[in-house]
């Protein structure tokens, strides 16, 4: 049974909704603050840019966000609410860098009206009260004592019901706010009021503004001392004061929601509207009189949600519909806008599908992604990309290295080790990789280690030898030799150390001086040696001063002073497995000693550079094979490479060792291979065959964006003619009305270019599309639903089914079917075309005519819906999402072949996507941000109960789900546990891909306790509660979170310190091991 689910974020959301600029972290540090729905970022503005420094959840969806500064406050401090009405003020503490909470609160009414437009958040500029308008007729006032601390809050009744507005005025007496309303009659007024905090009430403020612009919907309070109002119509921006000054100019029509004031006085604003142009308007003002108003085009930028002006000409524009942007106002007049950095958005998914291109049981998750002229489509995938460039079949390869051409100079030579030889390529001058000689090297016998060395030397150790050879010339230069009887079994060597083990413990260091090999000390370790490293981690980049060394039989890995070769640190790693490869590395200016097993495990250390002592030792689990570990750099950074079965990168962000798989399977070695015509390559040997490969972005998530400068509405998969199908429409702004137009577009799955476009018809739209085949006929074909969306009908009551086969790369129509309604949902039905019209389930067949042409015909329906807007089908089982009537459970009867009515849940669930998780359980989403799941109750006793979907579990997700898919994101290993786990993956309107993995029900209590012991250890920000967070809420109830685990919190178990780490062990009674590898396991879902 999969009643019991794990629910984990694979991507987290990036549809920015609020931005804000001030000194938050420091006096003089300039902080940009971006909201994301359910996550907060804070950025440092560098020299070099934006510096990520913090990026936490929420416990709330963040309905607004304000910086302030309190009195006798060196620093601002942040005040953000919740949807839920929850709110809390926070300070940064320079010291432990993290959020503090300073106060926190609820300011719900039960009986209040929530407004229909959006909660407002205000503050005081001179910090007497913070204001919030959160329900129609009522104005929240939230105090401050004379100490910045927030008093108790209280309402005052506000005559305007329809707020569209508000804001706090500047440089007034007592604190007034302006109120800009819409009356019954539909006018548009501004009205200000002073609040007398003593009386708890308003009282009638100096000035009000009658009959504004009919679009009239943002306030921009200019500072003191100018002061006043300006009001952004669709129309006309007005400027109006207390001193009856009065200003308007005319603008081009268009939707004006973003603005960030550039300076300080407010004399210039930036302005952004919803075809995604950035306009300047500037006051223009004699001393404190303002004269008028003009406004500038600067240039197009994504459409904006929150505009945040920092400095020198740079301005972050977030956005929900398309990527957040960094741009700089290039000239001095500011007449162009040029993209300095892209932050890409997801958002919003409105439709997915999952496709496998490479074959290996990974998918790759192609979206509908963004809105209006920044739709996009995006291709996710998890992990890291290797393009492969060139390969070729080669068998037995048992060790790689590449070499420069001279010490400073570009790759050159690859060296292919193989057990009995050696074998040598160069990239000659056309770029073509070929074999050759390197005279002075051992041809003949297989190569441990090859590394450039200082003086323009290369150097080879092999069982017997050390040779070093010049780069030049390629010929011996200098060697030493292994002494009699013994041979060398491991070797290490930077570029002017080596170091070697010959058997029974023998530790042989060398140095290269003028040229020569030198050996410098020898020393008898007490076991056997498996594995050395000497990569510099210190300020030389040429010379270590320490050595790791891996022990057989005592399982350790000790850190060796050079060249002494004195024992400084030993760890014993415990168990059975030998040490197979360690390596000492410096990722982000931070010094590690990773150390892999031979049973796929590895262990990172942190370490001292200076003094060689290991600390906070954590064990991770990568694969089940041995691990050999190697250096390489991409885009000016080191990170590492972890060969086994399951390939790894470790690499560093904000300091933190993150873990990234890559798209290949089984890699035995690698090796940088950096040319010109390789770029940020390697060189990679997997069993049987050598290639050469491009390494992707160093994150955990790739992503490829096709830009469609239209909106995609549904996306659909063709494996057999390797194609993408995609509904999209375009927005045409005629001078006076604007139009749409819809079309049906094919594209190449591999190259994603356009292949082909069927236009729809006029007022036409595309709903739904599937790619099914049908009975008796073994092709497969394009299926689409549409409606025709007119302007004077409530519901469409027309609309088509159009079916397409794929030939020689276009759209062939083969059969068009009207039906009474829109086509809401289609779903290949054992054989035959499920669709959902309106309130009406229908049910086609396949016909084949006497003249050879198809039809479709309509077998039987079921009514008895709303609005059937989703469906999901399984066997002969219908699962139907409803608008209102939440979910219920159809069967289709083969003999009498009718549809009728099993089961449905009787709540009142908006739906917003619906998935059978299996043929018991169903998962849907509603428009509060809930899941919810249903099972069906075969074997209850009365048809009333069989009769009922029982709801078994629920959660607050916090996310508008429009999309669930079966599939998964990540390559199952069938030897895993978590390989057998049946995933759920689904869309967002924040960009959100997430993962819904059914659990068995052992792992599901295990986890449930570790949920409940972490939410002690782990405080949310702002103390917001994670249990009312969680729980099932709507406007009609509010229920405990059953059945889901969070699988957010249950992995941020990984980033607590070694010291909470074994806190919450000891709660749980396992051990750290034994819990990080049951929660990495966990991560492996995504």
């Amino acid at each position: 049974m999969s009643t019991w689910n794990y629910v984990v974020t694979a991507h987290k959301p990036t549809s920015v909704s609020h931005s804000c600029v001030g000194h938050f972290t420091g006096p003089q540090q300039l902080n940009l603050i971006v909201a994301k729905c359910t996550r907060i970022e804070i950025h440092l503005l560098t020299l070099q840019g934006l510096q990520p420094m913090l990026d936490a959840p929420i416990y709330g969806r963040i309905g607004t966000i304000e910086l302030f500064r309190p009195h006798n406050e060196t620093q601002d401090f942040l005040f953000i609410a919740t949807e839920r009405y929850k709110f809390c003020v926070l300070k940064w503490d320079g010291e432990k860098s993290e959020l503090l909470t300073i106060s926190v609160g609820d300011v719900s009414d039960r009986l209040g009206r929530p407004t229909d437009n959006g909660q407002i958040g205000i503050i005081d500029p001179d910090c007497r009260l913070i204001g919030l308008h959160l329900y129609d007729g009522l104005f929240n006032v939230i105090p401050f004592d004379n100490r910045g601390q927030l008093k108790e809050a209280f309402d005052i009744r506000l005559e305007e019901l329809q707020v569209l507005d508000t804001k706090f005025l500047y440089g007034c007496v007592k604190p007034t706010i302006v109120v800009l309303y819409q009356d019954n009659k539909d006018a548009r007024h501004v009205k200000t009021y002073e609040v007398a905090l003593k009386d708890k009430d308003f009282v009638e403020g100096p000035w009000s503004q009658n009959n504004l612009d009919n679009g009239a919907g943002l306030l921009i309070p200019v500072p003191a001392p100018v002061g006043g109002v300006i009001i952004i119509g669709e129309d006309t921006i007005v400027y109006c004061n207390g001193n009856s000054t009065f200003k308007a100019i005319p603008i081009k029509q268009s939707i004006i929601r973003a603005y960030g004031r550039v300076d300080p006085d407010g004399s210039r604003y930036l302005l952004g509207d919803n075809t995604g142009t950035l306009h300047l308007l500037v006051l223009t003002q004699e001393g404190e009189r303002v004269t008028g108003l003009k406004i500038e085009h600067l240039g197009e930028t994504s459409i904006a949600s929150s505009i945040s002006y920092l400095d020198n000409g740079v301005v972050y524009v977030g956005s929900r519909f398309g990527d957040s942007q960094l741009n700089l106002q290039s000239d001095a007049t500011g007449s162009f806008v040029e993209v300095l950095e892209r932050y890409v958005n997801l958002g919003p998914i409105v439709d997915f599908c999952v496709v496998d291109l490479d074959r290996q049981g990974q998918g790759h998750v192609v979206t509908c992604s963004g809105a209006f002229k920044d739709g996009s489509i995006r291709v996710v995938r998890n992990g890291i990309g290797i393009n492969e460039q060139a390969s070729v079949e080669l068998q037995g390869i048992s060790g790689l290295w590449s070499l420069k051409s001279s010490f400073n100079g570009p790759y050159m030579y690859l060296v292919v080790s193989f057990i009995s030889e050696t074998r040598f390529m160069a990239m000659n001058m056309e770029d073509v990789l070929e074999e050759t000689e390197i005279e002075g090297f051992d041809a003949q016998i297989q190569t441990l280690f090859c590394q450039n060395g200082i003086n323009d030397l290369l150097m080879q150790v092999t069982a017997n030898s050390v040779r070093l050879v010049s780069c030049t010339s390629r010929e011996l230069v200098d060697q030493w030799n292994a002494p009699e009887g013994f041979s060398v079994n491991v070797a290490s060597a930077n570029a002017s150390q080596v170091l070697l083990a010959t058997g029974g413990g023998h530790l042989v260091y060398l140095e290269i001086r003028d040229a020569k090999l030198v050996e410098v000390k020898h020393a008898q370790l007490e076991h056997e040696i498996s594995c050395v490293d000497l990569n510099p981690v210190g300020e030389n980049q040429q010379y270590s001063s320490l050595a790791a060394i891996g022990l057989w039989t005592d399982i350790s890995v000790s850190i060796y002073s050079l060249p002494a070769l004195e024992l400084i640190w030993k760890e014993n790693l415990g168990g059975e497995i030998v040490p197979r490869s360690v390596l000492l590395c410096n990722l982000e200016g931070v010094s590690y000693l990773l150390c892999a097993l031979g049973d796929g495990h590895l262990f990172s250390f942190l370490l001292n550079a200076s003094t060689g002592e290991l600390t906070d030792r954590k064990k991770v689990f990568l694969g089940t094979q041995p691990i050999t570990l190697r250096t390489f750099s991409s885009k000016g950074a080191t990170h590492v490479f972890a060969s086994s079965d399951r390939p790894t990168v470790i690499y560093s962000s904000n300091k933190k060792l993150l873990y990234s798989n890559v798209n290949l399977k089984g890699v035995n070695h690698i090796c940088p291979f950096n040319t010109a015509a390789f770029p940020d390559s390697l060189a990679i040997a997997k069993e049987g065959e050598f290639s050469i490969g491009t390494i992707g972005d160093i994150q955990n998530q790739n992503l490829c964006t096709i830009p469609l400068n239209e909106q995609p509405r549904r996306i659909c998969h063709q494996e057999q003619s390797r194609t993408l199908a995609v509904c999209s429409f375009k927005y045409n702004q005629d001078s006076m009305e604007q139009s749409e137009a819809h079309f049906i577009r094919l594209l190449d799955h591999q190259t994603f270019e356009f292949l082909f476009t069927h236009p729809l018809d006029q007022y036409e739209c595309g709903c739904s599309m599937i790619s099914c085949s049908f009975s008796d006929d073994n092709k497969f074909y394009y299926c689409v639903g549409t409606s025709y969306v007119l302007p004077e009908e409530q519901e469409p009551t027309k609309g088509r089914i159009l079916v397409f086969a794929v030939e020689d790369g276009r759209l062939q129509l083969i059969v068009e079917k009207e039906t009474k309604g829109a086509v809401y949902s289609l779903n290949a039905f054992n054989g035959k075309l499920l669709a959902a019209i309106n309130q009406k389930i229908q049910l086609y067949k396949w016909m084949t005519r006497e003249d050879g042409l198809h039809e479709l015909q309509s077998e039987c329906g079921h009514h008895g819906h709303i609005l059937a807007l989703f469906t999901q089908t399984r066997g002969n089982f219908i699962v139907v999402g409803d608008l209102m009537k939440s979910i219920s459970l159809l069967v289709y009867k083969h003999e009498e072949s009718a549809i009728g009515e099993l089961a449905r849940d009787y709540n009142p669930n908006w739906m917003t996507a619906v998935e059978m998780i299996n043929d018991d359980i169903y998962v849907g989403a509603e428009n509060s941000y809930n899941l919810f799941t249903v099972r069906k109750n075969s074997d209850a006793a009365t048809d009333e109960e069989r009769g009922r979907l029982e709801v078994v579990g629920e959660y607050h997700l916090g996310e508008f789900v429009s999309r669930f898919c079966h599939g998964s994101l990540v390559m199952r290993l069938p030897d895993s546990e978590m390989g057998q786990i049946p995933t759920v993956i689904f869309g967002t309107i924040n960009g959100v891909i997430g993962i819904i993995a059914s659990l068995p029900h052992d792992h599901y209590v295990f986890l449930e306790k570790l949920q409940e012991t972490l939410v002690k250890f782990i405080k949310g920000v702002g103390s917001l509660s994670h249990e009312q967070w969680r729980s099932f809420h709507s406007d009609k109830k509010t229920l405990e979170a059953r059945n889901f685990l969070d699988g957010d919190l249950i992995e941020s178990f990984l980033d607590l310190s070694i010291g909470q780490m074994e806190e919450v062990a000891k709660a749980m009674a396992v051990t750290v091991e034994e819990l990080s590898k049951r929660v990495e396991e966990l991560t492996r879902l995504h």
